[in-house]
């Protein structure tokens, strides 16, 4: 299998969604063309599976990168998970978490603007999708505490930041 950046040079350029398969195909990703709009991929992360949605909006030039860690909000755990969305939020540089209303579940999002030719090259496209999968692996532990363990959204954030200082 060829890696994306045997494909593409770095002064290649291509319609947002083609990078974007193209990078899933090289890293061994499964994932679906959705339409013309959209990509969906399934990746294996450091805690969990995550879905990774990859939607495009050409009259807009702007893509859009939602990561789904698959955690429901139970209605009993909202107030402490939106408290814990606002501290998570407050260390994020690119993108942010949420939890959709339709379902109650947590994604990170995170939306780009590309330029007026619309293309995404392969360095972008990889930078795009590492930061969702490593911010929901950073952050997972933190959720994880609140929802099952019961922890309170603060002590949560500590132990899964101290936790990932932790790993080698």
């Amino acid at each position: 299998m060829r890696a994306a950046e045997d494909t593409y040079t770095p002064g290649d350029d291509a319609a947002p969604l083609d990078m974007l398969a193209a990078l899933f195909e090289a890293r061994g990703w499964s994932f679906t063309r959705e339409s013309d709009e959209e990509v969906f991929g399934e990746i294996q992360g450091s805690w969990a599976k995550y879905q990774l949605r990859c939607i495009w909006r050409t009259e807009d030039n702007v893509l859009q990168v939602i990561c789904l860690p698959d955690i429901r909000v139970p209605e009993a755990k909202r107030k402490p998970a939106y408290e814990l969305l606002s501290l998570v939020n407050e260390q994020l540089w690119l993108g942010h978490f949420d939890i959709w209303s339709n379902g109650s579940v947590l994604l990170y999002r995170n939306a780009t603007i590309l330029g007026d030719d619309g293309l995404l090259s392969i360095a972008q496209a990889q930078a795009l999708v590492e930061t969702a999968l490593d911010e929901c692996d950073r952050f997972y532990p933190a959720f994880q505490f609140v929802m099952w363990g019961d922890k309170a959204p603060r002590a949560a954030l500590d132990s899964a930041l101290v936790d990932a200082a932790g790993e080698a």
